[in-house]
Order: structure tokens, then C-alpha cells, then sequence
């Protein structure tokens, strides 16, 4: 069949393309920036459709001979009205995949209880009636907590549990939850492609252990080899206190935690399970918690996290192209320019470069950079515990602590847009040239576009350690890569 996916480069959609592809559909993506999948491995299998959700004509032109949706978009903010953007991206999809005569809609929203619900939850469920009411059969599969490398339930229960021996936790610890592996998320994502045309309905996805929240935390800390914690239940924290302190102890930014802590409020226990009816469980079962958490270790230890939460799309943050030069006349600009050469290959700077930030640092004073990403936690922003998805290799679009990846030209020049707050627009720019007669030459430059007064006297604030903290980064820069030329010939 021939499938259209959404959220193609989000953490669900980004694991499942793969696994359609395996089973032999055709798959067309549709995405904002196509520039986002063009390093990742299956990018030239598939059909990439661009533009809005929001817009009719874009929608239209992507449903063209569509026999399966996959709908995997969620607004994972709480700025501005939210529920009627989503309200209105999902009526538009659902009109057009009515009118282009779609065999099927899959949806996955979230697992709830019946009743009032957190303004998140309530959306994902308004967003799975209109997909139903549009005529096209649509299975709105719902989950609980997603337990897998890289997503953010997870990352939110590791860094909790690895970050605090005594959890003081809101009361929401004692509810109880009802997680599933992405693994069997994706099992049934998959299998439900295949459901007979009369179904049209929800269903209750999750594993085979019900645990509370506590329970979870504790769970982990076996797997990890860490002692269990202590965890004192407090009514006094509520959802947004709990998500300024989640905010602060762990990378995942304020604006993603008070959804996912908000969804928490409530008991998230399948009241169904209705899907076996209709799709075999995966081979070897459902993946209990336990294992979840094992498998989702194993592959971060090696390296292969597929995709994850870090590289969701920050409301709020910068998004604007850096302009080329000739277009700066007329405006306010700061740039800070800084050149160092080294005795290593081109190749083997740039490898230097592109490892950059994460576990690797920023070569540079490192308690500046730890207490900047400190600030802009305290400010809300996503901090620089953020870290990066693999330790040596960047693509378009991905995360790195507070900076995303804007343009890549791997072998030669990388530019990250800053994602921290800042009062105004801000660019790092790594170029790397051979040197004439050997070796190669580092070009590092920031751009600061301010916004306003507030913006301009930032720029004055910091100005005194940019000489350190850039100068410091580029010189650093080319010495590893230097010595690290010389140990590999050792």
C-alpha cells in the first residue's frame, strides 16, 4: 500500500517509516524542511511531500493516491491558544483525506481516563474524535508512557532517578500507569494499517505491568545498577511547580515537562484491550517495563538510538534562516570572528567539529557554558543537558544542548541556530578550509542579531568573555584535533 506519514521526523514517526518501508508499502513523508531527512538512512526510499498542515492546498497535493494516514502530530506546548490550532490542523487533514478517498487514518493519541482531563489530554482526544467523524475509518490507538531510547518519558525518568537519591515527587507518583515499549507501539502502528474497513474506533494500547509512577523510577534504578530511592509523595506540588523543578534536574525543558506532567495527574490503565482481536501481539509478547527499560540502556550504551524527543521542534525558539550578508545592511548586527590553524587534516578538524557539544563540550572555559545552560533552564529554556543524539555524527535539523543544526556541509562548514533564550536572533558558525602547504584552518564566527534595547545590552554584557570563551573554543578545537592526529600515529 501506499502510506502517508506525518511527524515523519518527529520520535514515533521517524522509528516507524523504517519499519513500513520493511514491510514492503511505499511511503511518502510530509514535512515542513525536507533538509531534516536528508541524512537520515532511509531518506532516498521515500517520497518526501512539503508544507503546512494547516494549510488545505499543501494537505490536498500530499493525500494524491494515498491508501493509509498516518497521523503522528502533537503540539507539545502550552503557548497561545494550542487546542485550536490543533483543533484545526486536525479538521483540515481530515477533510482532505476524506476527499482524496484515503482507505484508513491511524492516529496514536494518549491513554485517559474518563472525565476531565489536562488541556494536553484533551486535545489528543478531540483530535481522535474529529479523525473518526471524517468518514474515513480511523483506529486512534492510545498510549501511555512510551518507554524507549530517547523518548522523553523515559529520559525524564532517568535523569530523575540518576539525578536525586531522595525524590521529593507530587502526588501523581502514586497513580497508576500502564507504559509500553516503543517497540510494541510500533507493532501495532504497523499492524493496524490492515484493520477491516468497518473499524473505526479507539484502542487502548500498553504493556503487560501496571505500576505506579514510583514503582517506574524504582524499576529503572535496577536495570541501571543504581540503588532504589527513597520517594516521599507531596500534595503540596502541583502539575507547574512539578514541572519547574523536573525543568531544572533534568534536560528535559519546561515547555515539553508540563504536558507530560500534566498527562501524569491522572490513572493512564488500558481499560480495553481490544486490539487482539484484530492484530496478533508481537511475537514474543508484549515487552514488560523491566525489559523496556534493559533494551532502551543497551542501546544507548551502543550508540544506536534512533530517534528522540531532544530533536522536537521548541516552541518559541528562533526559526528564521540566518539572512546572507549583503542582506544585513540596514540592520543592527554583533559578530565575533576568530581563525586558528592546526597541523591536522581537513578531515580530521572537522571530525573534531562536528562532535561538538553533548558529552564533548564546547572546548572552552566549561563552567561558562554550564552556567549559561543553568540560566536558561532557570528562564524556561531547554538548557545544555539537551545533549545530541549520537556523540560524533550531525544532521539538518537535529539538536545540540541549545543550538540546532541549521546547515550542515559535512567536511566543511556547520552552522547552529541558538535555541536558548536570548533577546534576540544568534548563530555559531564552524568553518573548516586546508591550509596552504598542510594542515587545516578553523573559521568560527557568531552572529547576534538583538532584539530591541534589552538586546543590544546583552550583547555589551557578555562581550568581555567572548574574547576568552571563542577565542579559547576555536584554539582548542584545532589542538584536539592535532593530538589526536598524533595518538593515532603512535
Amino acid at each position: 500500500m501506499k502510506m502517508l506519514v506525518t511527524g515523519a521526523t518527529g520520535y514515533i514517526g521517524g522509528r516507524l517509516v523504517p519499519r513500513l518501508l520493511e514491510a514492503g508499502h511505499e511511503v511518502r513523508v510530509f514535512v515542513r524542511d525536507p533538509v531534516r531527512l536528508r541524512d537520515v538512512p532511509w531518506a532516498a526510499q521515500v517520497e518526501v511531500a512539503t508544507g503546512d498542515l494547516a494549510n488545505a492546498g499543501d494537505v490536498a497535493r500530499a493525500m494524491v493516491e494515498i491508501d493509509v494516514l498516518y497521523y503522528l502530530v502533537h503540539s507539545m506546548s502550552s503557548a497561545g491558544d494550542f487546542e485550536r490550532t490543533e483543533r484545526h490542523v486536525a479538521s483540515t487533514v481530515a477533510a482532505a483525506a476524506a476527499a482524496a478517498q484515503v482507505g484508513r487514518i491511524v492516529y496514536l493519541g494518549g491513554l485517559h481516563p474518563e472525565g476531565k482531563l489536562s488541556p494536553h489530554l484533551r486535545s489528543r482526544k478531540e483530535v481522535g474524535d474529529i479523525l473518526m467523524a471524517s468518514g474515513v475509518p480511523t483506529a486512534a490507538l492510545q498510549a501511555g508512557v512510551v518507554i524507549g531510547s530517547g523518548s522523553a518519558s523515559f529520559e525524564m525518568i532517568r535523569h530523575l532517578t540518576e539525578v536525586l537519591p531522595y525524590m521529593p515527587a507530587p502526588k501523581w507518583v502514586r497513580n497508576f500507569i500502564q507504559p509500553i515499549a516503543v517497540r510494541d507501539v510500533l507493532h501495532y502502528l504497523v499492524g493496524a494499517s490492515t484493520l477491516p474497513a468497518e473499524v473505526n474506533r479507539t484502542f487502548d494500547i500498553g504493556g503487560p505491568d501496571v505500576l505506579r509512577y514510583g514503582q517506574m523510577m524504582n524499576g529503572y534504578a535496577v536495570e541501571a545498577g543504581l540503588k532504589q530511592r527513597p520517594i516521599a509523595s507531596l500534595p503540596v506540588l502541583t502539575p507547574y511547580l512539578a514541572s519547574q523543578w523536573v525543568n531544572l534536574v533534568t534536560p528535559i525543558p519546561r515547555a515539553l515537562a508540563v504536558p507530560i506532567i500534566s498527562s501524569l495527574q491522572y490513572d493512564a490503565v488500558c481499560s480495553e484491550h481490544d486490539i487482539d482481536q484484530f492484530i496478533d501481539p508481537p511475537a514474543a509478547g508484549l515487552t514488560g517495563y523491566r525489559r523496556a527499560v534493559r533494551y532502551a540502556l543497551a542501546k544507548m550504551r551502543e550508540g544506536e538510538v534512533e530517534t528522540t524527543w531532544q530533536n522536537a521542534t521548541v516552541r518559541g525558539a528562533p526559526s528564521d534562516l540566518l539572512p546572507s550578508d549583503p542582506d544585513w545592511s540596514g540592520h543592527t548586527v554583533y559578530t565575533d570572528r576568530q581563525e586558528a590553524d592546526s597541523s591536522a587534516p581537513p578531515e580530521a578538524l572537522w571530525r573534531v567539529v562536528e562532535g561538538i557539544g553533548g558529552d564533548n563540550g564546547w572546548y572552552s572555559l566549561p563552567v561558562a557554558w554550564a552556567a549559561r545552560g543553568w540560566l536558561d533552564k532557570l528562564v524556561g529554556g531547554v538548557g545544555l543537558r539537551r545533549g545530541r543524539r549520537d556523540p560524533d555524527r550531525l544532521a539538518p535539523g537535529e539538536a545540540v544542548d541549545f543550538w540546532r543544526v541549521e546547515t550542515l556541509e559535512r567536511g566543511r562548514f556547520l552552522r547552529l541556530r541558538a535555541e536558548m533564550k536570548v533577546p534576540g536572533r544568534a548563530w555559531l558558525e564552524f568553518t573548516v578550509e586546508p591550509r596552504p602547504g598542510g594542515g587545516s584552518r578553523l573559521i568560527q564566527r557568531a552572529v547576534f542579531f538583538p532584539t530591541g534595547l534589552g538586546g543590544r545590552l546583552y550583547w555589551a554584557a557578555v562581550f568581555p568573555f567572548h574574547g576568552i570563551i571563542f577565542s579559547g573554543m576555536a584554539t582548542t578545537i584545532a589542538k584536539t584535533a592535532a593530538t589526536r592526529i598524533q595518538v593515532t600515529k603512535r
